[in-house]
C-alpha cells in the first residue's frame, strides 16, 4: 500500500527509517519512550494512536466493529481499517502478536 501523505510535505522513506530506529532506541527505556512520544505528537496525535492501538485491542476481543466505534467514538471505517489490518497475516500487528484471540 503506498504510503500518503500531504502534497506539500516533504517525505523520504529514510526519515521513516531514522525514525524507527530512534524509536527502537527509546523503548528501551519506558520512561524515555513516553517522554519522547509526548515531545514528537501532539496531544491529539498521542491521543489518535492510543486509541487505534485499543481499536485493535478489542478487535483481538472479537468486540464487534459497531460496538467498538461506538465505546471509543470513532467511525466504523476506523474500525475497520484495523480489522483489515489485523488480518493480514504478514502485517505488523501479525508480527508482535496482534492477532485475534480465538
Amino acid at each position: 500500500m503506498p504510503i500518503w501523505y500531504p502534497k506539500n510535505m516533504k517525505f523520504s522513506l529514510k526519515y521513516g527509517g531514522e525514525l524507527e530506529k530512534i524509536l527502537q532506541k527509546a523503548a528501551k527505556n519506558k520512561k524515555l519512550l513516553h517522554e519522547f512520544l509526548l515531545d514528537l505528537l501532539s496531544p491529539a496525535e498521542y491521543q489518535d494512536l492510543a486509541v487505534r492501538w485499543q481499536i485493535v485491542r478489542q478487535l483481538q476481543k472479537h468486540v464487534p466493529q459497531r460496538k467498538i466505534a461506538k465505546n471509543l467514538r470513532v467511525s466504523v471505517a476506523t474500525v475497520s481499517r484495523g480489522s483489515r489490518e489485523l488480518l493480514n497475516k504478514k502485517g505488523g500487528f501479525a508480527k508482535i502478536g496482534g492477532k485475534r484471540k480465538k
